[in-house]
């Protein structure tokens, strides 16, 4: 079963982006799914599944909204990541 959550906005919002009504909304979708993944809350690959796209073209979309593939780990975190590896 989905659920579906609900926010309101004013009309004004998305047309003070620049962004027609759908435009919008599937901007505020990927928004949210990707800070849950910056934040260590999803991974990536739940989030391509949610997005319907690929998880590489996930990974490359992180690029865009400034956040790393890495997410909020520590440069040892990354070391023992890759010692693991």
């Amino acid at each position: 079963m989905s659920e579906v959550i609900s926010i309101q906005y004013p009309d004004s919002l998305a047309l003070s982006l620049k962004m027609k009504d759908r435009e919008f909304k599937d901007e505020m979708k990927r928004l949210s799914l990707i800070k849950l993944y910056e934040l260590g809350k999803i991974s990536s690959g739940t989030v391509a599944e949610l997005l319907e796209i690929s998880r590489i073209d996930f990974l490359e979309m992180l690029g865009k909204y400034n956040v790393s593939y890495f997410g909020n780990k520590s440069i040892s975190e990354l070391e023992s990541d890759v010692a693991n590896a």
